[in-house]
């Protein structure tokens, strides 16, 4: 499933670019990929599109109602991960995702889209690699693009890596 995500991100830079997921479901057919992964990648796809609108990340400047200001997350709070979610993003997912919020290029609210999606995945614990794959569709049905050193942290091998 992940390489059809990636594939739909390469191919379509912006999410609103991406055709409707029928077409898009034979384009991927066309592009020579397992019919099951397709299913997956769409429903996935289908899932995303749904989290992205109720919470509404394309518009996060956008002035906000009384009720809708009464649930944004205050810069004092904590998330507390479940257990289900302990299990299923794992400590170095969740290390990394602490990591992305703390640096300020993961607000709470795609924070939690990414939390949903990696929980739709149904192999787990998730991969770090297959959750930074998670961060960056997140950021592509948002319309964001992020910034250089967001996408060579999320495109980054860390086996390749040299310390000096």
């Amino acid at each position: 499933m992940f390489d059809v995500l990636v594939y739909v991100y390469e191919h379509y830079w912006r999410g609103e670019a991406c055709p409707e997921l029928p077409l898009l479901g034979r384009k991927l057919s066309a592009a020579g990929f397992d019919a099951d992964e397709i299913e997956q990648a769409l429903s996935w796809l289908a899932g995303l599109n749904i989290a992205a609108q109720s919470a509404d990340i394309i518009h996060v400047d956008a002035p906000k109602t009384p009720i809708e200001t009464a649930y944004v997350q205050s810069p004092n709070s904590m998330r507390v991960y479940s257990e289900a979610e302990l299990q299923h993003v794992g400590t170095d997912g969740l290390g990394f995702l602490t990591f992305m919020e703390g640096a300020g290029v993961l607000p709470a609210q795609m924070r939690e889209i990414v939390v949903d999606r990696a929980m739709a995945v149904p192999n787990y614990p998730v991969s770090l690699d297959d959750l930074k794959i998670i961060v960056l569709m997140v950021y592509w049905s948002a319309g964001i693009e992020p910034d250089a050193l967001v996408l060579d942290e999320l495109c980054d091998d860390q086996v390749a890596r040299v310390a000096h």
